[in-house]
């Protein structure tokens, strides 16, 4: 292969300036087209899910045949017992969707909280969210600009984190966009060298979060909009409070924190300075555009084809154990404590309730949206501070290289749901008490 020639120092800056921007452009500054006010690339996903329905299917199809062939034809899926597992419930969501969209299914998964749900809810938007999302991922990490913040964040989110401070854009992203986008470029990052194993763990189970469009559905589902701002703001610190406890807890705390590229950098001049030099040398030995954008869009094909027919399989099972079995009844057991230290109404009805969130993270908020306000705004902040679910973020990050188990993953949803809900509850007695919720 041909190294690519170093540019000019103006070409450089001219790219690593205006890619940057268009990319903060695309991915952080929301825009109203048609009375919907969003980021541009969930705009362009809306558009082809709500506009082009039939061409979405069956780009998702198209996915998902991809998706469950690639482990089969390349022999991967015998390589461990969790790709056996991940194979299967990749042909089950494949045949599950074919079901759906043919109307073949049995009465009980055509509910709309069953196939409908998952289908035109997570699998339809995921699956064009993560490709275009990766091609606009381009003008973010290609040409300078994350690892120019990596030297400004850094003082930052290493002492509180103990991640790189280029973690920070995965965190924004994940808020502004999708925790899919988020968990992409954590991958990307994993792969590449720059972050360890244990880094990328803390960056995918505590920043990898859903959305804000997706916080104000919760919002709105527990009528919490009237104390929007103090809810937002809250289960942001919230959120990320969590994350800086469980980074030094275990599982993650016992993970390999060893890779190939160091963030630490010997200073010769200020901060500023060092860290746009950083990112000039980085657009200048950045290949072509077109090379960047098709290598995005690719590793966004892979991702989405891995992650959508999972989602629907792993999501379908995670909901028909709530809805008929007594698993998250049980599993609620562990969370009486917590809810009742926080001084809930109905410890027991809110802890059976805010463990479904293990399953789908809307799942409390429906269950939960006709408690007193309290209990509405703690399962608001714990739905979204949890991070980890199987219906969605658990196959996004099996989709990944990030070694993490099923079984870690699950035992830091319950960490962060334990401590979710004693700051919750903190932080809601006081907001109660002050009138800023009532």
């Amino acid at each position: 292969m041909v190294k690519q020639p170093l540019k000019s120092n103006t070409l450089a800056v001219i790219q690593m300036t205006g890619f940057s921007l268009l990319g903060i452009a695309l991915f952080f500054v929301p825009i109203t087209i048609g009375g919907k006010r969003t980021i541009a690339f969930d705009h362009m996903a809306g558009y082809l899910v709500n506009e082009q329905r039939t061409l979405a299917v069956i780009l998702l199809f198209l996915l998902m045949i991809y998706g469950v062939a690639k482990p089969f034809v390349s022999g991967t899926w015998r390589s461990n017992a969790t790709n056996v597992v991940l194979s299967a419930f990749k042909v089950l969501g494949l045949v599950l969707a074919v079901m759906y969209v043919t109307g073949t299914a049995p009465d009980m998964l055509m509910t709309k909280d069953m196939l409908p749900f998952l289908f035109e809810k997570l699998a339809l938007p995921v699956g064009m969210i993560i490709p275009i999302g990766a091609l606009m991922l381009s003008f973010l990490i290609a040409f300078g600009l994350l690892e120019m913040m990596g030297v400004i964040m850094q003082p930052v989110m290493r002492p509180i984190w103990r991640t790189p401070g280029s973690s920070a854009i995965d965190a924004v992203a994940s808020f502004v966009g999708s925790y899919s986008v988020g968990l992409l470029i954590t991958d990307r990052v994993y792969l590449k060298g720059a972050y360890s194993a244990k880094e990328a763990a803390i960056i995918a189970t505590g920043f990898s979060t859903v959305s804000t469009a997706f916080v104000v559905i919760v919002a709105k589902t527990l009528e919490l909009m009237p104390f929007w701002n103090v809810y937002f703001w809250s289960c942001l610190v919230i959120t990320f409070l969590v994350t800086a406890i469980t980074a030094r807890l275990p599982p993650i705390r016992n993970m390999d924190d060893q890779k190939t590229i160091t963030d630490e950098i010997d200073f010769n001049q200020s901060r500023l300075s060092q860290a746009w030099q950083i990112g000039v040398q980085t657009a200048k030995s950045a290949p072509p555009l077109y090379r960047v954008l098709g290598q995005n869009l690719w590793d966004g094909i892979q991702m989405s084809a891995a992650v959508v027919p999972a989602i629907i399989a792993i999501g379908l099972f995670g909901l028909l154990l709530e809805k008929y079995t007594p698993v998250f009844d049980i599993l609620g057991l562990a969370l009486v404590p917590f809810t009742w230290l926080g001084g809930l109404s109905d410890p027991m009805g809110a802890a059976k309730g805010l463990s479904s969130g293990l399953a789908e993270m809307f799942l409390p908020a429906l269950l939960l949206a006709q408690s007193d306000v309290l209990t509405r705004y703690v399962t608001a902040v714990v739905s979204v501070s949890s991070v980890v679910f199987f219906s969605g973020m658990v196959p996004c990050v099996l989709a990944t290289k990030i070694p993490l188990s099923v079984a870690q993953m699950v035992l830091i949803w319950f960490i962060r749901v334990a401590l979710s809900i004693l700051f919750a509850c903190a932080f809601g007695h006081l907001a109660i008490h002050l009138g800023w919720i009532y």
